[in-house]
């Protein structure tokens, strides 16, 4: 059974930092691209990073370039979100998403390949 489980959201004043955690299993993680998703209340759902575990080869959109990173453990099959100076706009449930074949600047833009997506994890930032 394919898996994708996020956890590590939560609640958090701005400026604080947050680690988001996206266990995946049942199928060969390094063959996919691994990226997270967000959807802020209102708002369509956004592309905010990905990763290529293979060969680590990531993507940050512009929103959160400088403030988040992402990385990945293949002996764990797990990727990782680093939220920094979060801000009440980052309020939002958090997706981990994996597509293959896929070059992760596409997956951030145009999520309707993704083969398999996470429940999501909810982080709120208060100000």
């Amino acid at each position: 059974e394919v898996q994708l489980v996020e956890s590590g959201g939560g609640s958090v004043q701005a400026g604080g930092s947050l680690r988001l955690s996206c266990a995946a299993s049942g199928f060969t993680f390094v063959d996919y691209a691994i990226a997270w998703f967000r959807q802020r209340p209102g708002k369509d759902r956004e592309g905010v990073a990905c990763i290529s575990p293979k060969d680590g080869w990531t993507d940050i959109s512009s929103p959160v370039k400088g403030r988040f990173s992402i990385s990945s453990d293949s002996a764990k099959n797990t990727v990782y979100l680093d939220m920094h100076n979060l801000r009440p706009d980052d309020t939002a449930t958090y997706y981990c998403a994996a597509e293959r074949p896929a070059i992760c600047k596409v997956v951030l833009i145009h999520d309707g390949g993704v083969n398999y997506w996470g429940q999501g994890t909810q982080v709120t930032v208060s100000s």
